[in-house]
């Protein structure tokens, strides 16, 4: 059975729960990263609600942040399709990598997870030095070629730091030294940068561009790309300040080249420096991946149908009370007045921080001191399965215990 973290107080909600005999549910989870899928979450959410209210209508809407997940929650909640593009992974390897076209046709969205992500390497394949942004370069030009209006990008999971020199090369940009001589690939070559020539490839001439970016750092500094994340994509001390002094020639000569600032941008630091050149060559606008998932699948309508939301993540602490999802969802629930509860495999957010954001209850999914995704995989997802379930049993504290 689920564990109950103790339900709290729901606010000024309106009765339209209690008073239908088949409540609309708006089922609308993140991933519980290394456990389950935002889908099979969903899934698990919504039996637990029928179990409860046999006659309730559950809209299942998997969501994501930007970072992995997000290509296929968005497709999924528009009926878009899965498409699949040949590119380079961050060493130069050849994969297929996916990415989607939201329904409507007009919408494609990418993670550059898929083609530059830490996830695709072996750990003793990390090397920021040479790890390029080439093959998000290359999804992004698949995505422009569907004739799409308007692309997403998902920042996350980064295994480069290279400014998006890698994926600017895709789009058609050259990166020379003093000699005219062509840049190898990678953050650590971007030292020897003298001068940048090209211009990016027609197809991209029509689409808006956005990127999901959750980071505020900038390049360069304390809180910057290299100094910050190098160290957790297998740079070591030398290799951190290496990357910062290339990094640093590079904001030199892109800013030249462009004729404006970069390198201080809020988020131009995200991904390994890849939020700055989204900015630089594709004039890309960096939004928070919470607010751009939830647009994007159009929330604000799903909650006017909606009598209850029931959503969830992996760990609900004070990061989600910030820009993460799922305290997007509570708030934007909150707004139109619709109850909200919280299914989490842990908790580490403070009483107040849950006053403040203030879903009707919170329910903790694993027992007390187990941690979600400790064990084999297979067991912690029929673990967690069998809790989400059962926790979909908690809808009731929406009918008791909300004034009237």
């Amino acid at each position: 059975m689920a564990h109950r973290e103790g339900k709290r107080p729901a606010g000024r909600y309106d009765s339209r729960v209690s008073g239908r005999r088949d409540p609309r549910v708006l089922v609308a989870p993140q991933t519980f990263k290394g456990t389950l899928d935002a889908a099979t979450v969903a899934a698990a959410l919504a039996r637990g609600v029928r179990r409860t209210w046999p006659g309730a209508v559950c809209r299942e809407l998997p969501l994501a942040d930007g970072g992995e997940g997000t290509v296929r929650a968005l497709v999924r909640a528009t009926g878009g399709s899965l498409e699949v593009a040949r590119v380079h992974d961050p060493l130069g390897r050849p994969i297929d990598a996916r990415w989607g076209l939201l329904g409507g046709g007009t919408t494609a969205v990418i993670e550059m997870a898929a083609a530059s992500g830490l996830s695709l390497l072996a750990p003793d394949e990390r090397d920021p030095l040479r790890a390029s942004t080439r093959g998000t370069g290359e999804l992004v030009l698949a995505a422009a070629a569907s004739g799409a209006h308007r692309i997403v990008v998902g920042l996350g999971d980064s295994a480069t730091n290279d400014g998006g020199a890698g994926m600017a090369r895709a789009l058609g940009y050259r990166f020379l030294d003093r000699a005219g001589r062509e840049l190898a690939e990678g953050g650590a070559a971007l030292l020897t940068l003298h001068h940048l020539e090209g211009q990016p490839d027609p197809r991209l001439v029509r689409p808006l561009i956005e990127a999901a970016c959750d980071v505020r750092s900038p390049l360069l500094g304390p809180g910057g790309a290299s100094r910050v994340f190098g160290p957790q994509k297998g740079a070591r001390p030398d290799d951190v300040a290496l990357l910062e002094r290339a990094l640093t020639r590079y904001a030199e000569v892109l800013e030249d080249f462009l004729g404006r600032p970069i390198r201080d941008i809020a988020g131009a630091g995200a991904a390994g420096g890849l939020g700055a050149g989204l900015i630089a060559f594709l004039d890309a606008r960096l939004r928070p991946g919470a607010e751009l998932v939830l647009e994007a699948v159009g929330f604000v309508g799903e909650l006017a149908r909606s009598d209850l939301v029931v959503t969830g993540e992996g760990r609900f602490d004070e990061q989600s009370a910030g820009g993460k999802v799922v305290g997007a969802v509570v708030r934007a629930a909150r707004a139109a007045g619709v109850p909200v509860i919280v299914v989490a495999g842990g908790t580490g957010a403070a009483p107040a921080t849950l006053d403040a954001l203030g879903p009707a209850a919170v329910e903790v999914a694993a027992a007390p001191g187990a941690t979600a995704g400790s064990a084999d995989i297979e067991d912690a997802a029929a673990r967690a399965t069998l809790h989400m379930r059962d926790a979909g049993g908690i809808v009731s504290v929406a009918r008791v215990d909300r004034p009237h």
